[in-house]
């Protein structure tokens, strides 16, 4: 969570205002935070009594029994707000209804919500704390891999306007984020693979000892489920050793994603080398019908800037495929037919504007570190892209992922929050 303070000096012209914000927040490692002997969670809760949990509803469905054996164990009141929120429901109207969640009950000035889900319910529930009463403390409980290693990391919360991808939003820490790899069990392959695009993500351009972890275990990390997968026997312990080394991949990625990101919170330094993967992806994210997962959208551009990397010398054919070959065993989309010259030039004219008059296209230069683009012509990209689309061509599946399209999403979707089964406020848990 965040505090300002200020000092003001008057003169008779006028006067000064200066402030200072800090942003003070904890990641805590949690096996099992449900589990009624950790009260990491209960801690936090017990001031109040009570708790009003926005959470996604499949998590509630997988978790509902463990959840509400936790507070009643810990003796506080529990409401759910159940939400179910797709990537076309990223919107205004969605952070509406958790709005009025949060007045129906009666929700105090320094009460945090808690919020359960992966990155679109964080996104959306966190930039409704941000908006709420111009600002409302909240603690996030991530429960997939991206929300774990990259949504809930960050202190940016957003929705989308349009076709204009998190064009609303705001910087808004939690005032804890409760990291629970053991979410990782339940969760569906595909939003496994969705996850590892951001790991993939860090390790290109930040971090050389991630990828290398990455072509050696990543696909049996994925078909483990980072190693929390039960065996035929239902022995969840027979992959321990690759747990082992999730949990030092995990933890590299968040660290280095916290080196990057610190000193540059509020994203004054446009210069990002996280957004490597996202230069051209959010254009593109939001034209395919079917909508994408954001992590084979990202995917795409990161196999694209590697091309781009390729043929600007930074990096060598070699140094390419070994990219886009990480990505390609993991299922990882390399190529799309959405991906054309005119979309990637719509899509450097939208990015521009959102840094500021220059392109600061992330690349590897070598793999683990990078370097800014900024004199990339309309004409050049055209051409790097005829040449990434004939390398991706001899790629498995000829580039394209596996289960890389949402399954709910069509080309007549239609924007607003669970519009046949409107969410309503639960009573769990009764003292």
């Amino acid at each position: 969570m965040s505090n300002a303070t200020g000092t003001y000096e008057s003169a008779p012209d006028g006067f000064r205002v200066r402030g200072v914000e800090t942003i003070d927040f904890d990641l805590v490692y949690v096996d099992g935070v449900f589990a009624t002997g950790n009260t990491e969670l209960a801690d936090a809760y017990r001031p109040f009594g009570r708790c009003l949990m926005v959470i996604d509803a499949t998590v509630l469905d997988l978790y509902r029994n463990q959840i509400e054996a936790y507070f009643e164990h810990h003796d506080i009141d529990l409401t759910v707000f159940p939400v179910q929120i797709r990537e076309v429901d990223k919107t205004l109207a969605t952070v509406e209804t958790i709005i009025d969640a949060f007045i129906d009950f009666g929700l105090i000035r320094t009460e945090p919500p808690l919020v359960v889900g992966g990155g679109l319910t964080t996104d959306v529930a966190g930039f409704s704390c941000a908006s709420y009463k111009r600002s409302t403390p909240y603690i996030r409980i991530p429960t997939t891999l991206i929300g774990l290693i990259d949504a809930s990391v960050a202190i940016k919360v957003a929705v989308n306007h349009g076709k204009h991808k998190n064009r609303l939003g705001a910087y808004h820490a939690s005032q804890q984020v409760l990291l629970d790899f053991s979410f990782l069990k339940t969760l569906p392959i595909d939003q496994i693979r969705n996850g590892m695009a951001e790991l993939v993500k860090i390790s290109v351009v930040g971090n050389n000892d991630i990828f290398e972890m990455l072509d050696e275990h990543g696909e049996a990390l994925l078909a483990t489920h980072f190693g929390y997968s039960e065996d035929t026997d239902g022995d969840t312990t027979t992959h321990a050793g690759l747990r082992d080394v999730a949990h030092r991949l995990t933890y590299d990625a968040i660290d280095s994603m916290l080196r990057l990101e610190v000193p540059n919170l509020h994203e004054i330094d446009l210069d990002r080398v996280i957004a490597y993967g996202h230069t051209w992806s959010p254009t593109l994210e939001l034209t395919c019908q079917p909508y994408l997962f954001h992590g084979h959208a990202v995917a795409i551009d990161m196999a694209f800037s590697a091309t781009v990397a390729e043929q600007r010398g930074l990096i060598s054919v070699d140094d390419r495929n070994r990219i886009l070959n990480v990505m390609s065993k993991l299922g990882l989309t390399l190529d799309v037919v959405d991906l054309t010259g005119p979309l990637v030039r719509t899509a450097t004219t939208s990015i521009v504007q959102t840094r500021d008059g220059m392109l600061r296209a992330a690349v590897p230069d070598p793999i683990g570190s990078c370097t800014f683009l900024n004199d990339l012509t309309g004409d050049e990209l055209e051409a790097m892209l005829d040449v990434h689309k004939e390398v991706v061509a001899g790629f498995p599946r000829s580039g394209a992922g596996e289960d890389m399209y949402t399954p709910e999403a069509t080309s007549d979707a239609e924007p607003g929050p669970q519009s046949a089964n409107e969410p309503e406020l639960e009573s769990l848990a009764i003292r």
